[in-house]
């Protein structure tokens, strides 16, 4: 490009078109490994969809034109209704269409299923993180209505389980496709949501709410899932937007909160004015429905975290293989080629170690797998939320000023990041949560042993660690907690690239990330074998 006081070059092109599954060697490697290679085509083919420059431009359209409250309509009256961009709606549609919001729980869902809907997960999340929330809670949210759904709405069992995206102001008994929302958090209580006081008084075969939800995400959901207090303790109840005889709601939206990130995302505050719900399950089993729900909204959060790394890292490196300084690429700078490849291995173990996750999930009828699940996922959401914030400040770093300019997606993924740690629990909540796991659950010692074990005497790092690890789980101590996860995230990430990835990459792992000494470099064969991997190479 020539202007008139200077010709432009060494400006490396933006990352489009780039195929998002086939050029990430450790998701195919995971992906075939936990089971779901029968899925590998159409994750290629979404790989590519999502990965133009068409479907990146969706993204950026949805975040930089956030929705509306529309409380009232011309005439006055109520609507409590959110508009929101086209862009939104057709990314919606996309993972609709690809069964985000419920692959593994068709009735004839595939071995695998989880793990395929985790890939196309991680997929989606890299073009836009705002349309995960939905999706997510409406994954989670299903398997307990399919159980629960009350009885003057059996016909959404159809639209639940439909690959349809379908935004009309319905009732959901006439619609094509369902969304479900969530209501938990209330002003005085956070995180504590047996401080919860809106109330739940019951009327008939249901119950009438009136109080508050401090955060009410996706308020144009179909229906969502809210805490009370009932007679019998803090419920769970089935609030729909519309009635059964057609009428709206008493679901009042005061208005949308305006957020760091996930600014295409509508989250609300809303006030229940004698709002109808039906209760789940029994009175006072709210906190063990929310759980169930919590873990599978929890393992998405660090998944979602994880596509934003991955994001990340694909643009910075792309731009270092272009871009030129002091005579060569950026790529083949010494110092930068050490940054990138840290990058790259802390992606491949992370990698490994979610996918662990989400087979575990995939058989969790097995005790065993149940147990895993149960202790890893908020490690996940603790480990890799956290590890997310200063990743993407590294990739940004790699495009220099350019990446912290608004033309650059960095700056985007940089915002959406910090959410992830915050939504369904802080990461002193998932901390605590794992030390009452290794408290409370009968048998996670004699897992952990067994499954580290079977690396025993591979890595010398990853032994040492361990062995501290044990000594520390004798007598935690709650002050730890934080450390303690973090420990457990890096032991089961390290195993899993022990058993599966080469022994250089496996080992220049462990002793990245558990050699408390520091100052390791990654020797040149590996650097070669991990960047070739994060473009698509095989091996």
């Amino acid at each position: 490009m020539r202007w008139q006081t200077h010709t432009v070059f060494n400006q490396p092109l933006p990352l489009n078109n780039s195929n998002l599954f086939l050029s990430d060697a450790s998701l195919r490697d995971a992906v075939a490994r936990e089971g779901a290679g029968w899925d590998v085509e159409l994750l290629a083919s979404i790989g590519q969809q999502l990965g133009t420059a068409e479907s990146l431009e969706l993204g950026r359209l949805a975040n930089v034109n956030p929705p509306e409250l529309l409380r009232y309509d011309a005439t006055g009256e109520r609507l409590d209704d959110v508009r929101c961009h086209p862009a939104w709606h057709l990314l919606m549609q996309g993972l609709c269409a690809n069964r985000v919001h419920n692959l593994a729980w068709e009735d004839d869902a595939r071995a695998g299923a989880y793990v395929a809907r985790a890939a196309r997960f991680v997929l989606h999340a890299q073009v836009e993180a705002g349309t995960l929330c939905p999706v997510t809670m409406t994954f989670a949210a299903t398997p307990l209505l399919q159980q629960t759904l009350p009885t003057p709405f059996r016909d959404w069992l159809k639209p639940l389980l439909s690959d349809r995206y379908d935004p009309h102001v319905l009732p959901g008994g006439q619609k094509r496709g369902l969304l479900i929302g969530m209501g938990m958090t209330e002003k005085q209580g956070g995180s504590d949501v047996l401080s919860n006081t809106t109330r739940a008084e019951k009327s008939g075969d249901l119950y009438r709410l009136v109080g508050h939800k401090w955060f009410f995400s996706v308020p144009q959901s179909d229906a969502h899932l809210v805490l009370a207090q009932a007679s019998g303790g803090l419920s769970c109840f089935f609030v729909p937007r519309f009635l059964p005889d057609g009428t709206r709601n008493g679901v009042r939206l005061e208005r949308l909160k305006d957020k760091l990130g996930n600014r295409s995302n509508a989250s609300s505050e809303v006030e229940f004015q004698e709002a109808c719900g039906w209760l789940l399950g029994e009175e006072g089993d709210g906190v063990r429905q929310i759980l169930k729900m919590g873990g599978l909204t929890r393992v998405d959060c660090a998944l979602g975290s994880h596509g934003l790394m991955r994001r990340a890292f694909s643009v910075a490196l792309y731009h270092a293989h272009q871009r030129q300084a002091f005579g060569k690429n950026l790529v083949d700078q010494p110092l930068m080629r050490e940054v990138l490849s840290r990058m790259a291995l802390q992606l491949e173990g992370q990698t490994a170690f979610l996918f662990q996750l989400a087979g575990a999930l995939d058989h969790r009828t097995d005790p065993q797998a149940a147990l895993w699940a149960r202790l890893f996922t908020p490690v996940a959401k603790f480990a890799v939320c956290k590890a997310g914030i200063p990743f993407v400040a590294e990739a940004m770093e790699v495009l220099g000023g350019i990446g912290y300019c608004e033309e650059s997606e960095l700056p985007r993924l940089y915002r959406e990041m910090p959410v992830n740690s915050i939504w369904e629990g802080s990461g002193n909540i998932m901390c605590l949560d794992v030390l009452r796991v290794l408290a409370k659950q009968h048998g996670v010692m004699d897992l952990l042993m067994q499954a580290f074990g079977e690396v025993k005497g591979q890595d010398r790092h990853f032994d040492r660690a361990w062995r501290q690890l044990q000594q520390r789980l004798r007598k935690p101590q709650e002050a730890q907690a934080r450390e303690i996860a973090r420990q457990l995230y890096r032991l089961a990430a390290g195993a899993q690239l022990l058993r599966h990835a080469s022994p250089p990459l496996a080992q220049a792992w462990c002793q990245m990330m558990l050699d408390t000494r520091g100052g390791s470099l990654i020797n040149e064969q590996v650097q070669n074998h991990l960047l070739s991997r994060a473009t698509g190479g095989v091996g």
